[in-house]
């Protein structure tokens, strides 16, 4: 059966070290961040994520804000609202709350008093 198994796709590789590298280093919050981290044209980069992933590069960025997010929320407390949604790369705090309620289901306030 080996034989007939497909080559290994070195762009799967890629990708999931880009979608990792998303997840740990939350600098990277723009997808030109990313180009200029790992050397690849934006629109190469949209063009793998489309194939590969099925969302682009700025969803993946948006959602693992938003989960950062929400597991600094877990961890308790009334956070800084500006101050966080600062720290997660958003320029205004509206949008921020935009976001999470649109993912999350939730605005950031309600789902801190529900934890």
């Amino acid at each position: 059966m080996l034989p007939r198994l497909p080559k290994q796709d070195d762009n799967v590789t890629f990708i999931n070290q880009i979608v990792d590298l998303i997840a740990e280093d939350r600098e990277l919050t723009k997808v030109d961040d990313i180009c200029r981290h790992v050397r690849i044209h934006k629109r190469t980069l949209q063009r793998l994520f489309d194939q590969y992933v099925g969302v682009s590069p700025k969803w993946v960025i948006k959602l693992s804000r938003l989960r950062n997010a929400a597991d600094t929320l877990d961890m308790g407390g009334t956070p800084d609202w500006v101050r966080l949604s600062m720290d997660l790369g958003y320029h205004d705090q509206s949008h921020f709350i935009k976001d999470f309620k649109s993912v999350i289901g939730k605005t950031p306030d309600e789902y801190a008093r529900s934890i």
